[in-house]
């Protein structure tokens, strides 16, 4: 199973450019974890101090009271104790509140984006994204960025220190710098191609094991248990040798870098030893020596650990921008037409724009008239979703025009006249949650009068014997409920939305003969609402004042 990528890669400014400007969540949290990293720095260096002069004052070098220093030491520990709980309450309180912010905002882009016909990117896949890399992303403005800011201040606070002590070694210390941010630059490089690698592969699994879930009535029915697990023990196999050549990598680069380090720190230890010797040194400018020596080395191996997070968000980020790159529908006040209401279909050609020469509908005109009920028939891959598609400004014809109109008023169908229209998909629609909660998706100020009312002319009056009413909850598409039942509940949840214009695509698919006539009757009694039907079942055409009979484009049509 593989997910298509687009294959794009975002240039570092860009993405930096787009971190930034999705930080505004979080950069109060930013804000509070750069003092507080700031506050660390001080008593790190205080730290330095307090060891150093009690170790003096108990080894006579220089005046002052031993119990005194100790308390100093006991107070210093005590405040580092305090920013680590202040740091982690930050991070607690307004770490979740931030990516919550995100998450919400991410969604509701890809909501309120453009309907492209066939998704490029499977929903385990989004799921992965909304989820895994909008935490990297959060993570990194709250917390990386604050990080990177103390450990610079370590380290020039940490240098002026080592310098009053020892300007030689402290400058030898520094010049090691430079070679490693040109080591990390080479190591970011390729630990991004290796990061983005893993997270494509980790969404391919949580997207098998999604759609495993999602249809394990399928799976078992037709056998294929051993199936699944197999194809996930691939899947699994391929996210390991990926996460073990990442890891092989970040080991050999931190090895290197960690023995550069070691061999920077017994140069350094050996040096205050002959110091110490030679009597230019004490015994607490000799700790306060190796404290502030290893204080100095602390932000290059900072930076170190620091660099495969800035990998990370950089994939996170490119991952994300990838979601929002899909421009927004139309935005704006929703333009309502009085009923009746008509829809105009004039001359209209679609293709897919992944297959432009496979036309799937071609020159069809047709006038859906107000208060009337058409039958849209067909065999599969006529063109019936597609067109009910155009009719609810999901797609765009390639070309022509279609319309809604009524005896005042006739304007292009948009995401803005959407709210005319009442669309039952086909299939179980139903949501997890209560009754009441998915019948509010309809509409979500109606009354329990209103509620019992629309449900009574789905034909969902079975409702009433359900032991909560209005508050018994279901799990996923109505876990419980037969397909008819739930077929009848998203009926009803339609008819909340009380518009001018209904479109039922195949929504009676699943009633028995009596309940679909029922049904019907109950729908087409008001003549005030016009009503598309969707259908492969030929007794709706009875019920129809005009029908629509599409036909499949051959290969040689195309």
């Amino acid at each position: 199973m593989k997910i298509p990528r687009p294959n794009t890669t975002y240039h570092i400014g860009r993405i930096m450019r787009w971190i930034w400007d999705s930080s505004k969540e979080n950069r109060l949290q930013a804000i509070l974890n750069t003092i507080i990293g700031l506050l660390d720095v001080v008593l790190a260096l205080l730290s330095v101090w307090t060891v150093q002069r009690a170790i003096d004052i108990a080894s006579h070098q220089i005046d002052g009271d031993v119990i005194v220093a100790v308390v100093w030491m006991a107070l210093v520990l005590f405040g580092t104790f305090v920013l680590d709980f202040c740091s982690t309450w930050v991070k607690n309180y307004y770490g979740v509140r931030a990516r919550n912010r995100m998450q919400r905002r991410m969604l509701g882009h890809i909501l309120h984006s453009e309907f492209r016909g066939r998704n490029s990117m499977h929903s385990g896949d989004v799921i992965n994204r909304l989820e895994s890399d909008v935490n990297t992303v959060v993570d990194f403005v709250a917390e990386t960025i604050p990080n990177a800011v103390s450990v610079f201040c370590l380290f020039v606070g940490a240098f002026w220190y080592l310098y009053a002590l020892d300007n030689r070694l402290a400058v030898v210390i520094v010049i090691m710098f430079p070679l490693f941010l040109l080591v990390s630059k080479l190591y970011v490089g390729r630990m991004r191609e290796l990061s983005r690698d893993v997270r494509n592969s980790d969404s391919v699994v949580q997207s098998l094991l999604q759609e495993s879930v999602q249809n394990r009535i399928l799976v078992k029915t037709l056998e294929s248990e051993d199936t699944i697990i197999e194809k996930l023990t691939t899947q699994h196999e391929t996210l390991h040798r990926k996460v073990i050549r990442r890891t092989k990598f970040s080991l050999f680069s931190s090895m290197i870098v960690s023995i550069g380090f070691a061999s920077g720190y017994i140069v350094a230890f050996a040096w205050g030893a002959l110091r110490l010797a030679a009597g230019t040194l004490t015994y607490g400018g000799m700790s306060a020596f190796l404290q502030l020596v290893n204080r100095v080395q602390r932000p290059a191996r900072a930076l170190t650990n620091l660099a495969p997070q800035f990998v990370s968000v950089f994939t996170a980020a490119e991952r994300l921008m990838i979601l929002e790159d899909v421009p927004l529908e139309a935005q704006g006040e929703q333009i309502h037409l009085q009923g009746p209401c008509g829809i105009a279909v004039r001359n209209v050609t679609y293709a897919y724009p992944e297959t432009p020469n496979k036309v799937i509908v071609r020159n069809l005109s047709f006038d859906f008239k107000p208060g009337t009920c058409t039958a849209v028939v067909g065999e599969t891959g006529a063109g019936k979703t597609t067109l009910i598609r155009m009719i609810l400004a999901l797609l765009k014809p390639v070309e022509g025009t279609v319309t809604i109109y009524n005896k005042d008023k006739e304007t292009p169908v948009s995401p803005l006249t959407r709210c005319n229209i009442i669309y039952v998909p086909q299939g179980n629609t139903m949501m997890s949650g209560t009754l009441r909660e998915n019948l509010q998706m309809g509409n979500v100020d109606a009354t329990d009068a209103e509620m019992y009312n629309a449900l009574d002319t789905a034909c969902a009056d079975f409702v009433h014997a359900l032991p909560n009413g209005l508050d018994t909850y279901f799990s996923e598409q109505g876990g419980g409920l037969s397909e008819g039942q739930a077929q009848r509940i998203c009926i009803a949840r339609a008819l909340l939305r009380n518009c001018p214009l209904m479109i039922l695509d195949e929504a009676t698919s699943a009633l028995d003969t009596e309940t679909e006539k029922k049904l019907l009757n109950n729908l087409l009694t008001d003549k005030s609402r016009t009503v598309i039907f969707i259908t492969h079942r030929r007794v709706v055409l009875n019920y129809c004042d005009a029908s629509l009979h599409l036909m499949r484009k051959r290969d040689d049509e195309y």
